[in-house]
């Protein structure tokens, strides 16, 4: 069951923020891009006021950070991070990404992930001489595990007494075997296939959410598929 659904409730989260890069050998934002030495001033300030007009570093550049935050994901845990350029920086090569907070899109004042470190583009981009040579994208990058989960999100699974099973990709006879499985392993679930996406079932008395959820999830049984024609 576990290859085929997943328990409503037990879902990831998508994290946002906006950073700066710096250490960029001069293929950051350009002047024409303001916003950039905004936030480089901003950044400045805990330790010197900084006129924004004066900043023109092109070893700067602005990024949209990304990630996602697991389900029950706990404070300390690292999770991957990428990076966009936000301006018209040519390569953040090389570049080192400040500490970023990371906000949910409902919450945009409670970080709930602080990402911090050097960037990875797996790529170049190389000109001399009037020519230049590309290898995959230098405005997008990755930070493995350099985000750290600063706080969880509460995850409900249990709903009136009951679990729901949601599958990945929604087939009425699929549901339907899911539910007639579940009943014959245990009729106190009194399982029902609400829909070709939904089995409904109920906790069953002695045992912990988890206990029930991981006995579930190890259950086998013969899942639908479409017929494939396949020519040689």
């Amino acid at each position: 069951i576990k290859d085929v659904a997943r328990f409503r409730g037990v879902r990831a989260n998508q994290l946002q923020g906006i950073g700066l890069i710096v250490g960029l050998g001069g293929t950051g934002d350009s002047k024409n891009t303001p916003f950039t030495a905004t936030l480089l001033a901003n950044a400045m300030k805990e330790k010197t006021l900084v006129d924004p007009k004066v900043l023109k570093s092109k070893n700067v550049a602005v990024v949209f950070v990304t990630a996602e935050l697991p389900a029950f994901a706990s404070p300390g845990n690292r999770i991957d991070v990428t990076v966009q350029s936000a301006g018209d920086a040519t390569s953040l090569q090389g570049g080192y990404l400040l500490r970023t907070p990371l906000f949910g899109p409902a919450d945009n004042e409670n970080a709930y992930a602080v990402a911090m470190g050097p960037i990875s583009i797996g790529g170049f981009n190389v000109a001399s001489g009037g020519a230049s040579v590309q290898k995959n994208h230098t405005t997008v990058g990755r930070l493995p595990e350099m985000g750290i989960v600063e706080r969880s999100v509460a995850t409900e699974i249990v709903f009136d007494g009951r679990l729901y099973l949601e599958l990945r990709d929604a087939d009425l006879t699929t549901a339907q075997r899911m539910a007639d499985k579940l009943n014959k392993t245990n009729l106190s679930y009194a399982a029902i296939a609400l829909d070709g996406g939904t089995v409904q079932l109920n906790m069953p008395e002695g045992k912990s959410p988890v206990q029930a959820m991981a006995d579930i999830e190890g259950l086998a049984f013969m899942s639908d598929t479409e017929a494939t024609i396949v020519i040689s």
